[in-house]
């Protein structure tokens, strides 16, 4: 009788497993970290030390630099949970939930920073801190949409049983993401049209744009950072909740 050897486990069979995921994730921590630091300092540099201020606007351009990655960056990661979502309802990634519990309360975070840098380059550009526009609007609800979620994840101790639920409300959701979106182009709104990436090329200078940009790559690799972080971490915490549960019979029993 011959013993068949162990196939060897496919890489999407290592996304899959958590296990496997905590093992190959393990060695991008650090670099991740390291390369986001390196990235904020440079957009940082080019920001203040190599970006003039604009000649309508004075200084308060340089809120651009991270009101926009945020802006950017609460609709990425709304994005990252609806493919997560289906993730869950389609295809029962065992990791799809995990991810998704993972990004909600960073994407609140960069929705929120988002409305308040917004609204602290308004004041001086509009002559406003707040008006109710299209996109100024839907950001809004977006930032309630991701606070529901985070609340709804808290509200049931079963987490299979939330992923399935939080999944649809997400699905559901996402249709916001559009409208942030388009809102400029559909309504009148107090917003600029897209200046970044347009059809006929970019519309800014290049003093303005190496800095957007610097800060733009800056911000994603935090988020990517945070999100692999906070994915470990949830696999480590129900891990410990199954071997809670588990010494609980064993002491019944």
């Amino acid at each position: 009788m011959t013993i068949e050897s162990t196939p060897k486990m496919r890489w999407w069979d290592r996304l899959a497993h958590p296990g496997q995921f905590l093992a190959w994730t393990a060695y991008l921590v650090w670099p991740l970290v390291i390369l986001t630091a390196l990235l904020f300092a440079l957009g940082v540099w080019f920001a203040f030390f190599n970006s003039p201020a604009d000649y309508q606007m004075g200084d308060t351009v340089r809120i651009m630099y991270v009101h926009v990655p945020s802006a950017w960056l609460s609709q990425f990661v709304y994005g990252a949970m609806t493919v997560s979502a289906l993730g869950t309802l389609v295809w029962r990634h065992p990791m799809a939930d995990v991810s998704m519990k993972a990004a909600a309360p960073l994407g609140a975070a960069f929705t929120a920073m988002a409305l308040f840098t917004g609204s602290m380059w308004g004041r001086p550009t509009w002559g406003t801190f707040w008006e109710w526009d299209g996109r100024m609007t839907s950001t809004l609800i977006l930032l309630f949409i991701y606070l529901g979620i985070v609340a709804l994840w808290r509200a049931f101790d079963d987490q299979l049983r939330a992923a399935r639920v939080i999944a649809i409300f997400t699905l559901v959701g996402a249709v916001n993401v559009p409208i942030i979106k388009f809102s400029v182009d559909w309504w009148s709104t107090l917003h600029q049209p897209a200046s970044v990436f347009t059809a006929d090329g970019p519309r800014m200078p290049g003093s303005l744009l190496m800095p957007l940009f610097a800060m733009f790559f800056a911000f994603t690799f935090l988020f990517i950072t945070l999100q692999l972080v906070s994915m470990r971490t949830e696999v480590r915490r129900r891990r410990l909740a199954t071997l809670e549960r588990k010494a609980a019979r064993e002491a019944i029993a």
